[in-house]
């Protein structure tokens, strides 16, 4: 299975109409994608393990969930509560968005059709404006942080990705 992110901002003012849109694109050509809130991904890392944890699993029969983009979710959210996982999801209005897109083969014009509904930036980085989401997010302690330092705060995501699969 491949993996490719999308990555930019873009302007929602129907959630509903926007999920359907996603999906008709990803139904058409056989894909998965699953939409995600930049702000609460610390890295392309982040995004990349937690969509091939969710493969793996699936593949397994070890799926928390029946559906690949619910599981690329449960693992990027680092929880097994599906209701905690939504909430990686996006709103209405103006949003970060990653679109992790997951497929044996990812044709070049699903991936130009995805990339129509994104205005492309640089949103998946770890960013100081992103710290206080994050760490609140993922339950991160002062204590954790003290005792490995800021700027491995990345790092305490994709173990709390990794631990998805101990918690099952």
């Amino acid at each position: 299975m491949k993996i490719q992110l999308i990555a930019g901002t873009c302007e929602i003012p129907d959630i509903e109409e926007f999920l359907r849109r996603i999906n008709d694109i990803a139904s058409g050509y056989g894909i998965t994608v699953q939409a995600i809130d930049a702000d609460k991904i610390a890295s392309e890392e982040h995004i990349l393990s937690a969509a091939e944890k969710a493969i793996r699993a699936v593949e397994r029969n070890d799926s928390i969930s029946k559906d690949l983009g619910m599981e690329v979710l449960l693992y990027a959210s680092g929880n097994r509560q599906i209701k905690r996982a939504l909430s990686m999801g996006i709103r209405n209005g103006k949003n970060k968005i990653v679109l992790a897109v997951v497929g044996a083969d990812i044709p070049e014009k699903a991936r130009s059709e995805l990339e129509s509904l994104v205005e492309a930036d640089d949103v998946i980085r770890y960013t100081s404006e992103k710290r206080d989401m994050i760490v609140s997010f993922f339950d991160i302690t002062e204590r954790e942080i003290g005792a490995v330092g800021e700027d491995k705060i990345p790092e305490l995501v994709l173990e709390r990705v990794a631990l998805v699969d101990v918690w099952k």
